[in-house]
């Protein structure tokens, strides 16, 4: 893709405008569901940073009303970006979920012989699965019993015994289940098709216009590379398929000139990002956040390479203008920040900071300043 640069900007400028996109300043007021589809995904491996990415992107909020929207079904949970578990928009999600099944997996040769699951037989097996759930939630061993008591079925009974991970995980790419309330420590599964708020599957096209479009309106401006690490290496919905999406769009897509690098972003936004401020504003987000993880640890503007390693394994981060300055830890009323550069962050700014994260969490914070 080569266009020549009809806009220029600063990095400080385009991350100004990118954190009003992220709901991080000016912090949103939008719902658990509008801030999941505005991120695109969210983690769920660990639930607290989850609960924390959403809600220290929202000004008013309670504990818990992560898990209401997924009981409620507006948001869902799912095998999704790098085969780790996602929160996603029932209504937008899908097209994620698209991406990810675009390989069809379940039809390669070492996926049959390990299976034992034809491609022609998996329509069969997807369908015994949904009827399964079809009276609600199942852990993976009561789900394994289940499709196992079909003869067909019976030599899968030692891979759900063993979690069933990888065989269960295109059952969720193509819409049949998604991940249901835990039952007493256990994860669990149920069908989607039930679920009201759910928007179903787009077709193939349709999905990666999606994406690439959803990306760079939160997450631009972006080079073709970030397109690729959030869609690619993501969702391993291959290169030849994103530079499509990509050249697809046309006059839509707008080159901008920030500090000699050539970004993109959508030609609606264009007017949005030149009137940007850069921002002062400091952050404690949780491990793993969107805000480094969608754009990539390798992005120096926002990741500087001496605080990657930091970043990677999953550190609290302090951000200030977008970029990452330092990790925060709290232990009990205790929460500690430490600089990872000799410049630190002015002091007020960190303290009111942290007296919102205390907001959020319902405790009081005794601050403690560090230096790495």
């Amino acid at each position: 893709m080569d266009r020549r640069p009809q806009a220029s900007t600063t990095w400080a400028r385009a991350l100004g405008w990118r954190l009003g996109r992220n709901l991080l300043d000016p912090v949103g007021t939008e719902s658990v569901a509008e801030v999941v589809r505005r991120l695109g995904a969210v983690p769920a491996m660990d639930a607290s940073l989850a609960e924390l990415a959403i809600r220290t992107r929202r000004r008013s909020s309670r504990p818990g009303e992560l898990a209401a929207a997924r009981a409620e079904g507006s948001v869902i949970t799912a095998f999704a970006f790098r085969g780790a578990v996602h929160h996603l928009s029932a209504a937008e999600g899908g097209a994620f979920l698209v991406l990810r099944a675009a390989g069809r997996q379940w039809e390669r040769r070492s996926w049959v012989e390990h299976y034992g699951l034809s491609a022609d037989a998996w329509p069969d097996f997807r369908a015994t699965v949904r009827d399964a759930l079809a009276g609600g939630p199942l852990t993976v061993t009561e789900l394994g019993e289940a499709v196992t008591r079909r003869p067909a079925y019976r030599h899968l009974t030692p891979v759900f015994a063993e979690g069933a991970g990888t065989l269960v995980k295109p059952l969720t790419w193509q819409g049949d289940m998604v991940f249901g309330p835990p039952r007493e420590g256990r994860s669990t599964f149920q069908r989607l098709d039930t679920n009201p708020h759910w928007g179903g599957l787009p077709d193939l096209d349709a999905a990666g216009e999606y994406a690439v479009t959803s990306f760079l309106r939160t997450y631009g401006p972006a080079t073709p590379e970030h397109v690729h690490h959030w869609l690619g290496d993501g969702l391993s919905a291959g290169r030849r398929r994103i530079e499509g999406w990509l050249a697809a769009l046309g006059d839509r897509l707008v080159a901008v000139d920030v500090e000699g690098t050539t970004a993109y972003v959508l030609a609606e936004d264009v007017t949005a990002l030149d009137a940007a401020e850069p921002s002062d504003e400091v952050r404690l987000l949780p491990g793993h956040d969107q805000w480094v993880m969608a754009p990539g640890t390798a992005d120096e503007r926002i990741v500087p390479p001496a605080r990657r390693e930091a970043v990677t394994r999953k550190a609290n981060i302090v951000v200030a203008g977008g970029v990452v300055r330092g990790v925060w830890t709290r232990r009990g009323e205790a929460l500690t920040v430490e600089w990872l550069d000799d410049a630190p962050v002015p002091e007020a700014a960190v303290a009111a900071e942290a007296e919102r994260l205390a907001g959020v969490l319902g405790v009081d914070l005794r601050l403690h300043l560090t230096a790495g």
